[in-house]
């Protein structure tokens, strides 16, 4: 086996001039320890608390992502792979956004039924319809759906920033993985206060 030590040349490409926040899965499901699909992450969600009140604030698009299965023919492998998603079901505590992230009416609530938040959802054509140019990524957990939905975004042609204090996962060593590797090949990784600077002077 050929191993490749080189590294590859990337440029960071931070936001561009109208962001939108992305919340991915911060349900119940995931926030609360007592789910089998939960950690505790009290440190993510006041995170996702702080960077809210920023794009609030701006007047900037929030987004949230939830997981609702309605019938027993959506996406059934990966539900066959992790089967503790069958608890996902409509009207469910679990499916609900973590009522510490004060989810508004008016911003939007995307449901999946898979990893990425753009996958088989409406979400790029309501970004294209905001004029969004560039996303901010948080949520849970850094190497599934955060992962799989910043990756998406670079796909459809965002410049994306992933908030690394606002996003979190079971597995310590495949947070730090994932990061490093979204850094490297698909996104910027930045801090809250790097994010905070550039929002608040536009």
């Amino acid at each position: 086996m050929v191993v490749l030590t080189k590294d590859l040349e990337q440029k960071n490409l931070g936001l561009a001039t109208n962001p939108a926040l992305i919340v991915v899965d911060m349900i119940n499901g995931f926030t609360d320890p007592k789910c089998p699909l939960g950690s505790h992450c009290q440190e993510v969600v006041a995170a996702n608390c702080e960077l809210l009140a920023i794009f609030r604030a701006k007047g900037l698009p929030v987004f949230f992502t939830t997981v609702v299965y309605h019938d027993d023919q959506q996406a059934t492998v990966f539900r066959a792979k992790v089967p503790a998603l069958n608890l996902l079901q409509p009207g469910s505590h679990w499916v609900a956004v973590d009522p510490k992230m004060r989810r508004a009416d008016s911003e939007p609530l995307i449901e999946k039924q898979w990893a990425s938040a753009f996958h088989k959802t409406d979400l790029d054509d309501q970004l294209k319809a905001l004029g969004v140019d560039s996303l901010v990524i948080t949520g849970l957990t850094t190497s599934g759906c955060v992962r799989a939905s910043a990756v998406d975004g670079l796909q459809n042609n965002y410049q994306v920033v992933v908030a690394k204090e606002a996003v979190g996962d079971r597995n310590p060593a495949a947070h730090e993985a994932s990061l490093f590797d979204l850094g490297a090949k698909y996104t910027d990784v930045q801090s809250i206060r790097e994010i905070e600077s550039f929002i608040l002077a536009l």
